[in-house]
């Protein structure tokens, strides 16, 4: 097993082309880093530490933005805005059927349309983030009061630097190895493990061994049951008629559907962080316009994002419901069902058609459920640890794990084929 990956990996650090896609990854890695490191001007950096070390909720906002959020950098919106104009088109393929024919029926042309429109989407939203969070940090004095022109600059270079990541990722995607996106986020996840681990290196204490051995052990069997849940799969069995060509009586094949435990990877987290984050947004925008009761519920709600056992219940709760919600998006019983059907299949003991599509709801209902729960407790993690040792849970935070494993898995298939493409 070891000898066959060393083999592998010799292939794909030998082969020109391969070779070449790492090294355009590693270049657009760099460029990314480097956006990351230069600050927007006005900037309180005391003020800005105190906001981030107050509020576990930005905090995993940094996650997403590779840790650019809490430097106020360039490219501090990170690819939020591209995932979230993605997730609208998604939600459009089920209230819109013209969107939904496009994207399955037209094929690859299809497909390029609904990725033009999802960055059309990109400009306003990346925008309207803009705003919302520089008006934010602006009420809470991480901002300095700027002139209008100042702060409308900030806006344009904040929206740019988003788009400009937009474009870099599809770079990567074209020309690179896996998904240009993903590869960002894991980038902006793995740069900020250094400084987690020196700022865990310049506070250790003897007596803090214990703590620094769970929190490993901890880190550990999270990538453990990531990699365990993501790989594992519920596989209904799938039988084909026996086929009658003139005297001859060909059995009929066997094979099976394999139905994932988590088919939705980490985006019912981004679509609960979204939910949580937009009446914080709007309170403290109509706040900055001078809505007196709009800033008094703002300081309600920062209160509830505060209170680590409510807003992790909470966060919990639409994980799972979220999680649900994108299952019924991406997989649909009816269609599978019916593709069977088409192709001559059925599964063993249940009838093509309607019961089909009611078993395979069936059992797609009962997967979700652990999955979902999965998904969820890897959220609130930080919370539970926090809650428990009042310790913040730096580099064991389940959500960057899980980002971080999927990708990598990813990555290695992506490899994987791309070198067996060179030796056959």
């Amino acid at each position: 097993m070891l000898s066959t990956f060393f083999h592998k990996l010799q292939i794909a650090l030998t082969d020109p082309v391969i070779r070449l896609r790492i090294l355009f990854i590693l270049g657009a890695f760099a460029v990314f880093r480097f956006l990351a490191a230069i600050p927007i001007p006005g900037v309180d950096r005391n003020a800005l530490e105190s906001f981030f070390s107050n509020n576990q909720f930005f905090g995993l906002l940094n996650v997403f933005s590779g840790g650019g959020f809490s430097k106020l950098s360039l490219v501090m919106l990170g690819v939020a805005p591209y995932i979230t104009g993605s997730i609208i088109m998604q939600l459009a393929t089920i209230l819109f059927p013209n969107v939904k024919r496009m994207y399955t029926e037209e094929g690859e042309a299809g497909r390029a349309k609904f990725i033009e429109w999802s960055r059309i989407i990109t400009i306003p939203i990346a925008i309207i983030q803009a705003v919302a969070f520089l008006s934010l940090l602006q009420s809470q004095g991480v901002l300095g009061q700027l002139d209008p022109i100042v702060f409308v600059s900030d806006i344009m270079l904040v929206a740019a630097g988003s788009l400009l990541l937009m474009w870099i990722g599809e770079l990567i995607t074209e020309f690179g190895i896996g998904n240009g996106v993903s590869l960002l986020i894991f980038a902006g996840i793995a740069s900020r493990v250094p400084s987690g681990i020196s700022q865990l290196a310049f506070t250790f204490t003897t007596a803090s061994i214990p703590a620094y051995l769970a929190f490993a052990a901890m880190g550990v069997a999270i990538v453990y049951a990531v990699v365990v849940v993501s790989e594992a799969e519920r596989s209904i069995p799938i039988a084909y008629a026996r086929a009658v060509r003139g005297a001859a009586n060909a059995q009929g094949a066997a094979t099976y559907l394999p139905i994932r435990l988590l088919q939705t990877g980490v985006i019912p987290i981004v679509f609960a962080l979204s939910l949580l984050l937009f009446p914080q947004m709007v309170l403290n925008g109509l706040g900055v316009l001078g809505f007196h009761w709009a800033a008094t519920w703002a300081l309600h709600y920062t209160a509830f994002t505060t209170n680590s056992f409510e807003y992790g219940a909470v966060y919990f709760i639409l994980v799972v419901i979220f999680t649900y919600f994108y299952t019924s998006i991406t997989f649909e019983p009816h269609r599978v069902a019916e593709n069977l059907q088409k192709s001559g299949a059925f599964v063993p003991g249940v009838r093509p058609g309607p019961e089909t599509e009611r078993y395979i709801g069936a059992v797609v209902n009962r997967i979700t459920l652990p999955g979902a729960v999965f998904l969820g407790l890897l959220a609130v993690i930080p919370f539970i640890v926090e809650g428990l040792t009042g310790v913040t849970a730096i580099l064991v935070g389940g959500t960057a794990l899980l980002i971080a494993v999927q990708v990598i898995l990813d990555l290695i298939r992506k490899v994987d084929a791309q070198v067996s493409l060179r030796e056959y």
